[in-house]
């Protein structure tokens, strides 16, 4: 099966359906052709028999026509009359190329077939192709179609069960058969298909059990019996669906975001396009009202935009000349013109989509164990039930007694409430937080998290801004305030340093104004120099920057001062004078204090401040967020030794960076948290990314994981509970079948509703 998880990895890489087609073509020597048609959702593959054989060749194109099976209806760019997305049509009218190690590909669409081929592909098989290889079925059946059948087929075996039993009533026992058997037909339709599939892949499932236990009742004369449990194991696969179907759909409704076309500017106007056809360093017109189109900066215009789709944040953010703005948040009432910084495929919310389906199918601890349980588990139901039914006899029982009691131990004991509560569980977690903008990559992140019992964050991009702002301007001596905001903007203007920036855009903003100087020398670590027309010399910089300098008291005292407030310090000296004091900090985060706050009422023992940065500085930020401990002056290395003491000493660590400089830190916690909008290290490198820079996000993914695990252990609890009792129940009270049937799918559907609870999920501190 390695070819087949090969195969899946590659498609859910792939950001269109001809991508897909293509990664699967160019990974696999010896494909010539790979077409999909739409309407018959056929796949075909043509490919040299010398170097693949028809089995590897079905087993690649089983895969990919699931993947093409899923990605058609919920495409978020699907032309609802023509029934394809809009990436076909671009094809169709551009063209589209993929090459590797001198392997040409090339797309081609006419309207209803999607075409992958060699470029010089013979048109039709020659002597060294077989002809196509064609999947018409997958492992799994295609979801649209399951999705319509499966609740007629259980309507249609409830009839017959009710046609059998008026018609056995009536006297008719041949016209009640016939019934009964159609009701075993429909019943049993997709149990076969999946346990067939399954069987192929050498390994039993629950399918296999209730197929077996149906057949087995009939062999007995309970054919009525066999078909109330046909529909009964029918019904609940169709809620079961429908209930986790309502999970990936919360999630899913993201796609939805991404408008169809653009405005795009040319040099004559305007011209609507669609999206996929936009360019890095196009420009779109975004009216009011609009859904943003693309990632990218705003060149003029300014308006409020709605984020919380993609980040969470409730209130609408302003956007003006210079900032950020990405693809399906909603304009407001201004009018934006925004140049591309990414085509479609690879904007923030593409890649949030992609991460959020890749958890999706990322198993959990949990999960895992109980899938390679399931196997050994279902071989000794099957053979706990063998010895029942030729054991029995031997102590005196009839046959058909003992056999209708194996058939309903196989029901009875099946193991679908625990299979399925670890899914409907986690699932249903990682949907809830991804409309908040919190990114669980798999289900066993949320298990982890809810382990934690330290967290670490790191200061600068995390706890703060990242942004230096101006704080404080002490003036000494009988100097005034005009003098040193103009000393100030006439040499830090000529600084691209942070700590200069911030500066001059506090002189700006009260409306200084630079003079020429000349002269300018940096001194790094230090700070600057330069002399003005006039010959006056200027000097702003730390202190060590005056070293051999008699300094005043005062100056001292107000550094020091300054540095005990979590500040960073400048001196301004002027032609002998010693004229004040600038002070700049990079500011809190607004929600850090009520973050931390809330994590301490979770009752994590330990919130700790993991910085690179000076101690007083470090000190000042936790104290105004509530901090527990502090440890600055760490190089990267250090944090790593920092994170085992605190794991030592109360277990498992999460650490929580911007996902860049922080990425060793983020890779050796037990659960590592991404601050970030969307930088791809941050989705990348951390188990969790937090999207939208909201640090009350950290406290709701942390009560989410803990609430989700309360209630995947009572899932657990409950199925085990059910299933002894009703076991114990089999073998002590003659339990009859339909009762077994009843609590058995009674309690799948009942923990399957129990996780679903997760989606309306709401962290109260």
């Amino acid at each position: 099966m390695g070819i087949v998880r090969t195969i899946r990895r590659r498609l859910a890489e792939a950001a269109s359906c001809a991508d897909a087609m293509a990664k699967v073509a160019l990974a696999h020597k010896g494909i010539w052709r790979i077409r999909y048609r739409y309407r018959q959702n056929l796949v075909e593959v043509e490919y040299d028999p010398q170097l693949l054989s028809e089995e590897e060749a079905r087993r690649i194109a089983e895969p990919l026509l699931y993947e093409l099976g899923i990605r058609i209806p919920t495409c978020s760019m699907r032309d609802s009359e023509a029934g394809v997305c809009a990436a076909c049509p671009s094809i169709q009218q551009k063209g589209r190329r993929w090459q590797l190690d001198g392997v040409v590909y090339r797309a081609h669409f006419d309207g209803e077939t999607l075409c992958i081929e060699q470029e010089g592909a013979p048109s039709e098989p020659t002597d060294r192709f077989l002809r196509r290889v064609k999947a018409l079925e997958r492992p799994e059946p295609l979801w649209k179609t399951r999705a319509l059948w499966e609740p007629v087929l259980s309507a249609l075996t409830l009839l017959m069960l009710v046609v059998g039993g008026v018609l056995r009533w009536q006297g008719l026992p041949g016209w009640a058969n016939l019934a009964y058997a159609v009701a075993y037909f429909t019943g049993g339709y997709f149990g076969v298909i999946d346990g067939y599939h399954t069987l192929r892949e050498r390994r039993i499932d629950v399918n296999f059990l209730m197929i077996a236990a149906a057949i087995g009742a009939a062999v007995v004369g309970e054919a009525p019996e066999g078909a109330t449990l046909l529909f009964l194991f029918s019904l609940s696969n169709t809620l079961q669906a429908y209930a986790l179907a309502r999970s990936r759909r919360a999630v899913r409704a993201l796609m939805a975001l991404q408008p169809d076309t653009a405005l795009r500017l040319t040099p004559t106007g305007t011209e609507t396009v669609p999206v996929d056809e936009l360019q890095v360093g196009d420009r779109i017109l975004v009216r009011a009202g609009d859904r943003i189109p693309a990632d990218g900066v705003v060149l003029s215009g300014e308006s409020h935009v709605d984020q919380s789709p993609i980040t969470g944040e409730s209130i609408p953010v302003h956007k003006a000349p210079g900032a950020f703005v990405y693809a399906g948040t909603i304009n407001g009432t201004g009018t934006l013109e925004v140049e591309v910084r990414a085509p479609a495929t690879e904007t923030l919310l593409h890649r949030i989509m992609q991460l959020v389906e890749q958890a999706q199918e990322q198993k959990a601890r949990t999960q895992r164990w109980l899938e390679r349980f399931e196997q050994r588990y279902a071989l000794a139901v099957i053979g706990g039930a063998a010895l029942v039914a030729l054991g029995l006899p031997l102590l005196g029982w009839q046959f058909t007694d003992a056999f209708y009691r194996a058939m309903t131990l196989l029901v009875v004991a099946s193991p679908c409430a625990l299979v399925i509560s670890t899914p409907a569980t986690l699932l249903s977690a990682i949907a809830n937080a991804a409309k908040r903008g919190i990114l669980f990559k798999g289900g066993e992140p949320v298990e982890r998290l809810a382990t934690v019992r330290a967290i670490a964050l790191d200061k600068t991009g995390t706890l703060t801004e990242g942004k230096l702002q101006f704080t404080e301007l002490v003036v000494l001596n009988d100097a005034t305030e005009a003098e040193v905001w103009q000393a100030i903007i006439d040499i830090e203007s000529r600084s691209e340093h942070p700590l200069a920036q911030a500066l001059v855009q506090a002189a700006a903003a009260r409306g200084y104004t630079a003079h020429p100087v000349e002269r300018v020398e940096a001194l790094p670590g230090k700070g600057i120099c330069a002399t003005r027309v006039d010959g006056t010399e200027i000097r702003i910089g730390n202190l060590r920057l005056f070293e051999g300098m008699e300094i005043p008291t005062g100056v001292v005292e107000a550094v020091e001062r300054l540095h005990a407030a979590g500040n960073t310090a400048m001196v301004v000296w002027v032609g002998g004078r010693f004229l004040g004091v600038a002070a700049a900090a990079d500011t809190v985060r607004p929600q850090a204090a009520q973050a931390v706050a809330q994590l301490h009422a979770l009752g994590i023992p330990c919130v700790a401040m993991l910085t690179g940065d000076a101690e007083q500085i470090a000190r000042a930020v936790a104290h105004q967020t509530g901090i527990d401990r502090v440890y600055a002056d760490l190089l990267p290395d250090e944090k790593l030794a920092t994170l085992r003491q605190l794991s030592q000493e109360f277990g498992a660590v999460a650490m929580v960076g911007d996902g860049v400089n922080d990425a060793p830190a983020l890779a050796a916690a037990e659960v590592g948290i991404a601050m970030g909008a969307g930088t791809d290290v941050a989705l990348e490198t951390a188990d969790i990314a937090l999207v939208g820079n909201d640090l009350n996000n950290l406290p709701y993914a942390v009560a989410l994981s803990r609430h989700a695990m309360r209630i995947l252990k009572q899932n657990l609890i409950f199925a085990t509970g059910v299933i002894l009792v009703l076991v114990v129940l089999t073998f002590t009270a003659n339990l009859r079948l339909p009762l077994g049937v009843i609590g058995h799918e009674g309690s799948t559907l009942l923990v399957v509703l129990n996780g679903l609870r997760l989606l309306w999920f709401r962290f109260k501190a």
